[in-house]
């Protein structure tokens, strides 16, 4: 069997990490969704990936290379072009159609491909999946989770016959027109047979158009609802609640990074910790060479990105902290993820730094420790100082 990450979209519902970051990309414990996509695959014999991508396809590309490192052999379809002037315009063809230009190019497709989305996190069992996907002689198999009906609307709902074949698919219905609340994972299986059916030099895409046009056609269409665990980072607040669940180790074979010194607080190298009225309770990783200090409050569940520094009398409650983020004194961070220069609430509501009436984070790299305004009012009055 080989495999297909999906890995092609702008993400643009987990903006503004994805202005920086192609969503595989995005970290979780510190590592790529993507990597342990890798791993996954790798555990399950599964050492032949082919990877389409576009927006920030480059930082894909060095991150992992051609697999080497991770036991296998990954390969990379590009869609876009590049101007006259040497700038690179990611133009993604669809998923389907992505997949169609892989085989048009050197027929990779001639064996069982299993194909993923490059955002979830996912640990099911691919060799089961596929023993069945071969006893019920299907031709494309979707493995499905049933949801909450006021989910529905934001995922793929698939409609099936007693004997779980699929009748309708239905990307992305209102709620009050969905057929069905079993959604797609965006785990599939596929025969070669499947690639055949794509259409050529057209944008295509695998859920509102080849899945509609397999059901129509009464192809040997099944779907599987399996036991695993499926962490879809669909949106910004889909992300925060996936750290907060693995953090909290409800995520099996998810373990966090560094070393335990307290019960439930991990931290990396080279931290420093001025625990003078300090109070942290954990879950709470604090990355390698961040700086904690004196007065400050960490609850958990939280993650504290390399490089970053709370100030003192500064809160952090229940949030992600990129990297380098330098949390100013007396600010307090509620359930937030804070990433350069945008800060994101649970809801997914995005805010800019030049929002806030007054500096709440600096990137923990700049040399000012105050605020701008502080700062400002200081001037000022040196000013008016040397005036008199």
């Amino acid at each position: 069997m080989k495999a297909m990450i999906l890995a092609a979209g702008k993400g643009t519902r987990v903006r503004p990490l994805t202005y920086d970051l192609p969503k595989p990309m995005i970290p979780v414990l510190g590592k790529p969704v993507m990597a342990y996509l890798i791993e996954h695959l790798r555990k399950h014999g599964i050492s032949e990936i082919m990877v389409n991508v576009s927006h920030l396809h480059e930082k894909i590309e060095e991150y992992f290379g051609e697999g080497e490192q991770f036991g296998v052999q990954i390969g990379y379809s590009f869609e876009g072009y590049t101007k006259e002037d040497g700038e690179v315009v990611a133009v993604p063809i669809g998923s389907a159609g992505g997949m169609k230009k892989i085989q048009e190019f050197g027929g990779f497709f001639d064996d069982t491909t299993v194909v993923l989305c490059g955002d979830a996190l996912i640990d099911l069992d691919l060799k089961a999946a596929l023993l069945e996907h071969r006893r019920k002689g299907a031709m494309a198999t979707v493995i499905t989770k049933e949801v909450p009906w006021d989910k529905v609307s934001s995922y793929g709902v698939v409609v099936t016959d007693q004997n779980g074949r699929i009748t309708q698919f239905q990307e992305k219905p209102k709620q009050e027109e969905a057929l069905s609340n079993f959604i797609s994972t965006g785990i599939y299986i596929f025969e070669p047979e499947v690639i055949d059916l794509i259409p050529s030099g057209v944008e295509f895409d695998i859920g509102s158009q080849l899945f509609p046009l397999l059901a129509e056609k009464g192809m040997p269409f099944y779907a599987q609802g399996r036991p695993f665990n499926w962490l879809d980072i669909g949106s910004v607040s889909d992300y925060w609640e996936v750290l907060q669940n693995v953090l909290t180790g409800e995520v099996n074979h998810m373990h966090v990074p560094g070393i335990e010194i307290e019960p439930g607080l991990w931290t990396g190298l080279n931290t420093s910790i001025d625990w003078r009225g300090t109070t942290i309770k954990g879950p709470v990783y604090i990355g390698s060479g961040v700086k904690i200090e004196a007065g400050s409050t960490i609850i958990g569940p939280t993650w504290i990105g390399h490089g970053s520094h709370i100030c003192e009398g500064a809160e952090v409650v229940r949030s992600v902290l990129f990297e380098y983020t330098r949390v100013l004194n007396d600010v307090t961070l509620h359930e937030m993820i804070v990433f350069k220069d945008y800060s994101i609430d649970r809801a997914g509501e995005m805010k800019h730094s030049s929002e806030y009436s007054s500096d709440e984070w600096l990137n923990a790299r700049d040399r000012r420790r105050s605020r701008r305004k502080d700062s400002a009012e200081e001037t000022d009055s040196n000013l008016e100082k040397i005036s008199a």
